[in-house]
């Protein structure tokens, strides 16, 4: 009498469950340097500089990396370094980007405009603080944190609520992706704060959960 052979069961590969959306991040590309004689333009307060020549680059090698997904909405900011870092994908798609306004950068109060580089090359006391507490608002003025936690988490539950099993691209700046990605995760402070320009970033988000499948893709760029 033959014997049945035992029973195997093998490690399941993950499967976005059913009414889940498949979140995208992109970084916007490398923007233009900051310039004490020249201060960025602003947007709603926001210092609003333009791509530099290696962030045209970045966007290009995302549209490149990006243009073959099946992919069904796409979002930047108000800030024109996301719209110009989405230019290339649009393009490619023909597909028409919505702006979400939560999603816009942390606003760096006093700080804004390009002088948070400066004092971050020049160890500002100030920014040494900011880095061993890991809040952006220790600068003066800045945007709470709690605030910017609540309007980031806001946006992508109504991003994820409009795109039910879709896959979904944000264009978005290296503050917010640390906010979605600490939420999704738990951590704390700047655990994410390591996104390059023109990274991508994966998410799977639920209504019981965010999914982290990847952090800082970076095989695509020029540089990598």
């Amino acid at each position: 009498m033959a014997t049945e052979p035992p029973r195997e069961f093998r490690q399941a590969r993950f499967e976005a469950p059913q009414g889940a959306t498949q979140l995208l991040l992109v970084r916007h590309g490398e923007s233009e340097p900051a310039r004490p004689d020249r201060p960025f333009p602003t947007v709603d307060g926001h210092g609003d500089p333009a791509l530099a020549p290696e962030g045209h680059e970045q966007a290009e090698a995302v549209a490149r990396r990006l243009g073959g997904e099946p992919i069904d909405a796409l979002y930047v900011t108000t800030l024109q370094r996301t719209a110009l870092t989405a230019a290339p994908l649009v393009e490619r798609l023909g597909m028409e980007p919505r702006v979400e306004p939560d999603l816009r950068e942390v606003h760096l109060g006093e700080w804004e405009r390009g002088l948070l580089r400066q004092k971050a090359a020049e160890r500002d006391p100030v920014f040494l603080e900011v880095m061993r507490e890991e809040r952006w608002d220790v600068i003066p003025g800045a945007e709470p944190e709690e605030a910017v936690a609540s309007r980031v988490v806001g946006a992508v539950e109504r991003i994820a609520a409009t795109h039910p099993d879709e896959l979904v691209v944000a264009v978005v700046h290296g503050g917010v992706i640390g906010q979605i990605l600490g939420h999704a995760t738990g951590a704390g402070g700047f655990a994410f704060s390591g996104a390059d320009n023109g990274s991508i970033h994966r998410l799977v988000l639920t209504e019981e959960r965010w999914v982290v499948r990847s952090f800082n893709e970076v095989a695509h760029l020029p540089e990598a």
